[in-house]
């Protein structure tokens, strides 16, 4: 390639890719521009040179996709929370469609051509969704100040009033940003200064209670700055404190402990209520977790004599829609506090058919497997780095008659249905917009064993001659 750093090209953009650039080729080579959309005439700059493609930056939009908008936010480009708030929110949901075709034309799982996948499913108001945030502090001119940094760096851009974060979260973290500085707390840089490094802000919709997480890499005096945030916010319930000395990206260490209030909050979906500690996971968008939920529960499709494993179960949320409506569940997750999370919730939902460990799915499953146990039905919702290997392996060799895929990075769904379609019969893929405004999006996969789904078939056709 003839390309160099610095050089400035036209460029028609063809496509967007799974990052929500712009995607377009000059003299034959491939050439991503963020901020650029399906259809644009733009100028670019190149700002790195790979082995199969460069990256630009884009300069000027010479003739605009109809379909552009102004981003309502103020730092939009700064901040790179947020990649396509420039594109209008119908034709994004259209783009997630999209990303499960471009990941699955990549990785070719069998048949991958006729799957069938379904639209997207957006949001009516899609702003202030997110129920948590987990903001970096940095300390500028005394002032101490809470965001997130800017995509590959450690720049901190400041964020005080973002347009798809909870409302009140936001107001509590500006004012915790505000009682750090007032009461000198130390906060952690780059020359060695030990002290606070991340805040957590979660909000139950169902109850409106507040959890609290400070993240530390020394131990502080924090008494004085909770009395006052207490104070000022009756609606937090816990303050906890999680030491983390690590020197990485990890956000949270091995150790929290509650220094304030109660050891959870109540959140609730569907018909039930459930607890969270400060470090359980759960969905982020509260209102599209109604529908997510609701689709994996159409998915699944089980009975009453059903054998359930919730694989990656959390505090037990996804796994409590099945509860009543099958034999047993069982559930494993690698944080403690939500596998004691989901002792509690089942018992005070009155489910005695429920089973929990703390561990991972890929050596706990084996091991019941092991032990006896046989799984008719199977939901895993894994990390974004997708299925582990030896999970995949157990799954392929026990088969459970019936399984629901919840992804939340359509790259590791795609590359783990290479595998998973040699034994089940892909129903369908159901798309679920829990980000907007972002590249990324959830799916729900409907998965059924291959004979079962044969005798499926042969039994529709029948009922088909019936009629006829």
């Amino acid at each position: 390639m003839n390309l160099k750093v610095k050089q400035k090209i036209p460029l028609k953009i063809k496509r967007m890719g799974i990052n929500g650039e712009g995607i377009g080729f000059y003299q034959k080579t491939l050439v991503f521009v963020p901020g650029a959309l399906k259809g644009e005439d733009i100028y670019c700059q190149i700002t790195s040179i790979k082995r199969n493609f460069v990256e630009a930056k884009l300069l000027k939009v010479n003739k605009k996709s109809k379909f552009r908008v102004v981003p309502a936010c103020t730092i939009y480009n700064e901040c790179g929370g947020c990649q396509i708030m420039h594109l209008h929110y119908d034709k994004q949901l259209e783009f997630k469609t999209d990303l499960l075709r471009q990941a699955l034309k990549k990785f070719a799982p069998a048949g991958y051509e006729n799957y069938e996948i379904r639209p997207t499913i957006g949001m009516q108001e899609p702003k202030y969704y997110r129920a948590k945030l987990q903001f970096q502090t940095r300390k500028f001119k005394n002032q101490v100040k809470a965001g997130l940094y800017a995509q590959n760096s450690h720049y901190l851009v400041e964020l005080k009033d973002c347009l798809v974060q909870d409302k009140e979260t936001q107001v509590i973290a500006n004012r915790l940003a505000e009682l750090l500085t007032y009461h000198q707390i130390p906060i952690t840089d780059e020359r060695k200064t030990l002290g606070v490094r991340t805040i957590m802000v979660r909000r139950a919709r169902k109850t409106g209670q507040v959890q609290i997480i400070i993240v530390t890499n020394r131990q502080l005096n924090l008494t004085q700055l909770v009395k006052d945030l207490v104070k000022d916010f009756p609606e937090v319930v816990t303050v906890a404190v999680n030491t983390n000395t690590a020197k990485t990206s990890e956000i949270y260490g091995e150790k929290t402990e509650i220094i304030w209030g109660q050891e959870s909050i109540q959140e609730g979906v569907l018909d039930y209520e459930f607890s969270l500690s400060p470090r359980a996971f759960y969905q982020l968008n509260p209102e599209q977790t109604e529908i997510l939920y609701s689709e994996a529960v159409k998915a699944l499709d089980v009975s009453k004599k059903d054998h359930l494993i919730d694989a990656y179960c959390g505090v037990g949320t996804i796994g409590f829609a099945f509860a009543s409506k099958v034999k047993s569940l069982r559930g494993m997750d690698i944080i403690q506090e939500a596998i004691e999370d989901a002792k509690r919730n089942a018992k005070k939902m009155g489910f005695d058919n429920t089973h929990y460990e703390a561990g991972t799915a890929e050596e706990i499953i084996p091991r019941w497997y092991k032990e006896g146990y046989r799984a008719d039905a199977l939901i895993v919702d894994p990390p974004r780095t997708g299925l582990d290997d030896k999970l995949l392996d157990t799954i392929l060799t026990y088969v459970p008659e019936k399984m629901v895929y919840v992804s939340c990075n359509v790259s590791t769904l795609a590359r783990d249905l290479v595998k998973l379609v040699k034994v089940y019969d892909l129903q369908y893929i159901q798309s679920v917009d829990m980000f907007p405004h972002t590249a990324r999006t959830e799916a729900v996969v409907k998965l059924v064993k291959k004979d079962r789904a044969l005798r499926h078939k042969k039994q529709a056709r029948y009922e088909s001659k019936k009629k006829v």
